[in-house]
């Protein structure tokens, strides 16, 4: 009854520390998963491209002391904050904090019952190396689990920069805004990558969800959009041009929350799970 033992004083600036910043964004993808992810005592774990810290930490805190559960991640400041949350959340000696390149992992083989991997795939330079990796190091029956946002994320946002391009009279950039509204792959481009990798896929979850904003500019402003989105836009077009492409963007985005009461995006989110 180790749980008697715990105490996080709400007046403690430590305990104040260790609510969880995840962004809403990572949260709806981590609750796909946490919702079909399979879960049993003993388990070990690897959560891949585990960041800050989510959901690793609340996987630990859902199995039981026998689970041992490994953090990897080459993001070094985000590692730095996982293991002092790992400090204070008490979960020693069940969960380790790696820094690593998940196509490299410094694993034996067979070692994990389950691989988690929640928004990895889209951020990875080399997602085939990083899902043989996961076959790798997965025991025989182990599962691969993963979440990803698919084609269509944000249609209506690709929609309004394609329109603003062909009214500029900037088609020559169409391709490269195709190729980024693409980049992120479909249903079968996701099964693909893991049978190519000699996974068996076993079950595939779909569903969406909309980001509402006041407008567009409340949507360039956004955190999540100047980390997350903002570098792969300004991507499609040359910095000569950039400004007047945004400015004209954010004013149709803006008109068309004017007309709309409000402005939603649209994200297709997608859980896979898959067996070794």
């Amino acid at each position: 009854m180790a749980f008697l033992e715990k105490n996080f004083p709400i007046e403690n600036p430590d305990t104040v520390l260790l609510f969880e910043e995840l962004s809403l964004w990572s949260s709806y993808f981590g609750k796909l998963l946490l919702d079909h992810v399979p879960l049993r005592k003993g388990m070990s774990v690897l959560d891949v491209g585990c960041g800050a810290g989510f959901p690793l930490f609340e996987l630990a805190n859902r199995l039981d002391a026998n689970s041992k559960l490994i953090g990897l991640d080459p993001w070094e400041a985000g590692i730095q904050r996982a293991k002092w949350k790992l400090q204070h959340h008490k979960l020693l000696p069940s969960v380790e904090i790696v820094l690593g390149d998940a196509a490299k992992m410094p694993f034996p083989d067979k070692s994990f019952d389950l691989i988690t991997c929640n928004l990895g795939i889209n951020n990875f330079d080399d997602p085939a190396a990083v899902v043989r990796e996961c076959h790798r190091v997965l025991k025989r029956d182990g599962r691969l689990c993963l979440t990803t946002n698919l084609e269509g994320h944000f249609l209506e946002f690709y929609t309004a920069f394609e329109a603003t391009l062909r009214e500029l009279g900037m088609d020559e950039y169409l391709p490269k805004l195709k190729a980024q509204e693409q980049h992120r792959g479909t249903d079968e481009t996701v099964r693909d990558l893991l049978e190519d990798a000699r996974f068996s896929v076993l079950k595939i979850v779909r569903d969406k969800f909309q980001l509402r904003y006041v407008n567009g500019t409340a949507l360039f402003n956004h955190f999540l959009t100047i980390i997350g989105f903002l570098p792969g836009w300004r991507s499609v077009v040359p910095s000569e041009v950039e400004a007047k492409v945004f400015a004209y963007l954010e004013k149709k985005l803006n008109e068309q929350a004017d007309w709309d009461g409000e402005l939603k995006m649209t994200v297709p989110v997608l859980y896979v799970e898959a067996v070794r």
